[in-house]
Order: C-alpha cells, then sequence, then structure tokens
C-alpha cells in the first residue's frame, strides 16, 4: 500500500478481537513514533506499555468516576470494555517552562501519536486515542508512575486486531483548502 493508502484508510476501531498483538510489532510501532518531526529534536515524549495488572487498576478508577457521574450501569458497562481491550499504550508529553516551546512539543508528540497508529494499522493492527477524565486524574498518574508536575498525558491508546473497521468520510477538499496568491 501507499503511504496515502493507510492515511485514508486508518480507523478509530472501538471493538478489538481478543487475541493479543505481538509485542515486536508494538516496538517497533514506538519505534516508527519516535521519529515525528519535533522542534530542535527535543523528543520530548514518553511512551508506556501497560500491562494486564495497571490496565486492570486504570479501568477500576475510571469506573468509579464513571459511578460519582453517571451511574452503576454506565459504570459497569465502561468497566467491562476496558477490560476486554488486548493492548494498552500510554503517551505522555515531558512539561517545559515556555509555553510556546510546549506547545511544539505537544504537536511533535501528536504527530508521534500519528506514527504510532499508522505503524501498527501498516500490520493490520486498529487504535483508538483516548483522553478522556481518567489520564488527567491524579490517581491515574500514581497509577502509572508518572509526576504529573514532570509531565502531562497526550493520549492513551488501546490497540489490536479490529473486530470490525467502521467507515469514514470528509467533507469537500474545498470546505478546507484555499490558495493565496
Amino acid at each position: 500500500m501507499k503511504i496515502d493508502d493507510f492515511l485514508r484508510t486508518r480507523r478509530t476501531v472501538h471493538n478489538f478481537q481478543p487475541r493479543p498483538v505481538p509485542d515486536h510489532l508494538v516496538v517497533e510501532a514506538i519505534e516508527s513514533a519516535r521519529w515525528a518531526p519535533n522542534h530542535k529534536l527535543t523528543e520530548p515524549w514518553e511512551f508506556v506499555i501497560i500491562g494486564k495488572e495497571t490496565a486492570a487498576a486504570i479501568s477500576e478508577r475510571n469506573a468509579e468516576m464513571l459511578r460519582e457521574t453517571k451511574g452503576e450501569a454506565s459504570a459497569a458497562h465502561k468497566l467491562a470494555r476496558w477490560n476486554s481491550m488486548p493492548g494498552w499504550m500510554l503517551l505522555m508529553c515531558r512539561r517545559v517552562d515556555d509555553p510556546f516551546r510546549q506547545q511544539e512539543d505537544y504537536g511533535a508528540c501528536c504527530c508521534a501519536a500519528q506514527n504510532f497508529m499508522l505503524s501498527l494499522w501498516s500490520a493490520g493492527v486498529a487504535t483508538k486515542w483516548g483522553t478522556g477524565p481518567v489520564t488527567q486524574d491524579p490517581e491515574f498518574f500514581r497509577l502509572v508512575g508518572v509526576d504529573p508536575a514532570e509531565r502531562f498525558t497526550v493520549g492513551l491508546f488501546w490497540y489490536g486486531y479490529p473486530a470490525a473497521t467502521p467507515p469514514s468520510a470528509r467533507g469537500p477538499l474545498q470546505a478546507v483548502f484555499k490558495r493565496l496568491d
């Protein structure tokens, strides 16, 4: 496939097959991710593969938070769903004092996220990028062993072989493109 084909066919997948993804594919995707453009070669990212025990603890914390806001049924549904995710990866960005540089570093991490997802997609592995409230929770940072004063969450990524790949469409190019002389 050409790169444009990967760009245009990659989708956010919500449902995965229960089979695990070989570790070497995930490590290769992280290797590709770290080649994302990053101003002044700051390499501001940190990738964390989350194992079953930590994933279960994060899922429980997320369910606790949902119980408080949306009730038991919603919490139970989300807990079962999160516990079924075959693979988890956390992408963090290093905090810096300069707001402009922080914005550049966050942009670089988003490029790294795209590289990660495209690399996995090229191997038939789908992803979902999440940024829900639990990823900002102090207990989440404790569970993943990250000091929130030093790093912040770019995203929590689930990955696995897709149970189904949803269709997607984009509006017309003319709606988002112009040329200036």
